[in-house]
């Protein structure tokens, strides 16, 4: 009995710490995008590169500063080299001609040195600052890019989300309406009054729309854990969306939108090109400035010691001779047998390309602006006809019913009303989710920085 209470106490224990750790999140649409600029993914690695490039721009920058290198050398000889030298230098009575071998390394020896180096001009160098800069600014342009992506995608999905929750009340709607008229329908037929095919209809419909209705409940379930995945937030948490599908398409239900508004240098798409056709000109100029010559300077200080027996270099009274030189190196390529031309001309081909992709990339974007701007507009002219559709759509269904309902009308009459009713319900849904989305996707284009 003990056990059986203290395992339903830790289960117990374990739903409540369940329900604490679940978080909850309220939101609207714009604090939905707020949060997803904080916590999606690929805005978290977005920044992530921005910080990896800032860290490259200084791995650059640190090559033209002061180089200091530090170590110990130690070696030991088990066989001294051995030196031919006249033997009259170490042996008066040796005669002319004789030579003697002789070792001039001690047996072991071990040094300690440090060495600075600087470099003081390399075109190379300057060229390389340049195109961290703007291997930087690429990273923050892309960063922008992924925002926006960012943005529009939540708003989708927010609106999806929204989409999904009407669909399901409007067909509840339905059914609700369409069980009371089948109840009517069969309780007139048990008195003989119209023939079974009448309930027969409006079951075959009651089905299709409990269908129906069971698959916009499961697409809201997969469209909400789409949102959480854009969000940023665990598929376990609680999101409540606090807008509503008509009050967002009032919204963005204007078309001040003109071509004057659009400057393609502003796009971010422009910007990147941009960024890609200077990377494609800095490399073509360091190819160029591979011909300059390159001049760096060196201190070397160092001292060392030597020892014939035994290891005593770590002793006091080890005598240690100290060293030290300074230099200096200039280098300058001559004649590379036409190599470097070649790649010369190699960079100027990539850049000259990059410059033709930019004014394609230019050109594209005024298109997809003409476009998008069409394709908002079109979903407002979509948004008006279909509203206006849905009340007619709803009169027709209303007097359809009232006249089957009085014998004036078939089964088959009514049902075709009751299908051009159900038609122009998603059609009116869909349009609303069409001006909230082609908007986002105006936006986009013309987005300034």
């Amino acid at each position: 009995m003990r056990n059986i209470l203290l395992l339903l106490f830790l289960t117990v224990s374990a739903l409540g710490f369940a329900q604490e750790t679940q978080q909850r999140y309220t939101l609207s649409l714009e604090q939905a995008v707020a949060h997803a600029l904080e916590h999606n993914y690929t805005v978290i690695n977005s920044k992530r590169d921005i910080e990896k490039a800032e860290r490259k721009k200084w791995e650059t920058t640190a090559t033209g500063l002061p180089q200091i290198n530090a170590g110990v050398d130690y070696t030991y000889n088990i066989v001294i080299p051995k030196t031919s030298i006249p033997a009259q230098l170490v042996d008066s009575t040796a005669g002319p001609g004789e030579f003697r071998a002789v070792e001039f390394s001690p047996k072991q020896t071990m040094t300690a040195r440090t060495t600075l180096n600087q470099l003081i001009f390399d075109g190379s160098y300057i060229v390389a600052l340049q195109a961290s800069k703007t291997y930087l600014k690429y990273y923050q342009n892309y960063k922008r890019k992924t925002d926006q992506e960012v943005r529009e995608m939540v708003v989708n999905a927010y609106s999806n989300v929204l989409l999904t929750e009407e669909s399901i009340e409007i067909l509840k709607k339905n059914k609700s309406i369409l069980e009371k008229t089948l109840h009517d329908t069969d309780e007139t037929f048990k008195q003989g009054l119209i023939e079974e095919e009448s309930v027969e209809q409006l079951q075959i419909t009651l089905a299709t729309v409990n269908n129906n209705l069971n698959n916009s409940q499961r697409l809201r379930e997969i469209s909400l854990n789409l949102l959480k995945l854009n969000l940023g937030i665990d598929l376990g948490s609680e999101v409540i969306l606090t807008d509503k599908l008509d009050a967002l398409t009032q919204q963005n239900l204007e078309l001040a939108f003109s071509s004057s508004e659009f400057d393609v240098k502003n796009n971010i798409d422009y910007q990147i090109g941009e960024n890609y056709s200077e990377q494609r000109r800095l490399e073509y100029k360091l190819e160029k400035a591979k011909a300059l010559p390159s001049l760096s300077a060196n201190l070397n200080l160092g001292t060392n010691a030597f020892s014939d027996e035994r290891f005593d270099f770590l002793q006091s009274n080890k005598p240690w001779f100290a060293y030290s030189s300074v230099g200096a190196s200039l280098n300058w390529p001559i004649f590379t047998s036409f190599g470097r031309h070649a790649k010369i001309q190699q960079a100027k081909i990539a850049y000259d390309q990059a410059k033709t992709d930019l004014t394609h990339t230019e050109q594209q974007l005024k298109l997809a602006y003409l476009q998008a701007k069409s394709e908002y507009e079109f979903s407002i002219e979509q948004y008006a006809t279909y509203k206006s559709n849905l009340k007619l759509a709803e009169r027709i269904e209303n007097k359809q019913q009232v006249k089957f309902t009085e014998g004036l009308s078939t089964s088959f009459d009514f049902n075709d009303a009751q299908q051009q009713l159900y038609t122009a319900q998603q059609q009116y849904l869909q349009s609303m989710i069409d001006v909230i989305n082609k908007r986002a996707a105006l936006e986009k284009i013309i987005t300034k920085p």
